[in-house]
């Protein structure tokens, strides 16, 4: 009596084995792209995994090139109004008056934003002290080397989207905002340009 329900358990358990080899085969071949579904005539499916990666991923990874180049662009150009803004400051500050000060803060921002690759001419303003340069008109015309002044200077540049050319101008660009503020050293002669 004993011997029936040795074998009974045996058979279940070469049962469960074999049934768990089909299923690792059959995922192994699913895997690697040989499942036949309803064939056994060698040959009828070869290939078709791989042209089936290839075409998705070229479906789903332009996509997402386009979004990391589109990404990347728009960081260089904030990166570059950041350090435009900066060096335009520091132009200024330094400036011997202030009509050559602006001259200045203009060149420096251009090159600053030209050693990031963004070839556009910036946008240059000088708002008072506080002022918010992501705002559409911060203001202008803070500029002054009078000593222990402060002042915003804000560079404003447009961020064109890889790939869209003269169709899409302007309706894809992205507008980026640097600023910096300048504290004149109060301890500085007063260069202030006379004012007729």
């Amino acid at each position: 009596m004993s011997s029936a329900p040795a074998t009974s358990a045996d058979g279940h358990a070469a049962a469960a084995r074999t049934a768990l080899r089909t299923v690792r085969r059959r995922w192994s071949a699913l895997v690697w792209g040989r499942f036949r579904c309803g064939s056994d005539a060698p040959g009828t499916d070869e290939g078709s995994a791989i042209i089936e990666f290839v075409g998705l991923s070229i479906v789903l990874l332009i996509p997402f090139v386009y979004l990391f180049l589109s990404v990347f662009s728009v960081q260089r150009s904030a990166f570059g109004v950041t350090q435009a803004a900066r060096e335009a400051g520091r132009a200024f500050a330094t400036a011997d008056s202030e009509s050559e000060g602006i001259d200045r803060a203009r060149l420096a921002a251009t090159l600053a934003l030209q050693d990031q690759g963004v070839s556009d001419a910036p946008e240059v303003r000088f708002a008072p002290a506080g002022a918010h340069c992501g705002a559409s008109n911060p203001g202008d015309g803070a500029e002054t080397l009078e000593p222990g002044a402060s002042f915003v200077v804000c560079v404003r540049t447009v961020a064109a989207l890889p790939g869209t050319g003269a169709l899409f101008a302007g309706l894809t660009d992205v507008t980026v905002n640097g600023q910096f503020t300048v504290v004149i050293d109060r301890f500085r002669a007063n260069r202030q340009d006379v004012q007729p």
